[in-house]
């Protein structure tokens, strides 16, 4: 099974979240729903980041890595870095 890790952005709030999925289409849509928990506050989120691994094991330890940067500014490098490498445009 495919799991991708993901980082989301509200604009209008100036928030990263990042977490990891077997579904990203539908984890997008859970995170802009009335039912999400501490994403519902931000909406609306959209996916910046995502990232495939072949098992959870190596999702969860990039999830844990990208949450241990913390900072806006590191967050922001990372996906630059990210899409750089990819050429997925700015």
């Amino acid at each position: 099974m495919n799991y991708v890790v993901y980082i989301i952005y509200s604009n209008k709030f100036d928030k990263y979240y990042t977490g990891h999925t077997n579904n990203i289409e539908r984890r997008l849509i859970e995170h802009n729903s009335a039912k999400a928990g501490y994403t519902k506050y931000y909406q609306p989120w959209v996916l910046v980041y995502e990232q495939r691994f072949n098992n959870r094991t190596e999702a969860m330890a990039l999830e844990k890595y990208i949450k241990s940067l913390k900072n806006k500014s590191r967050i922001k490098a990372y996906i630059a870095g990210w899409r750089s490498s990819t050429s997925r445009g700015s």
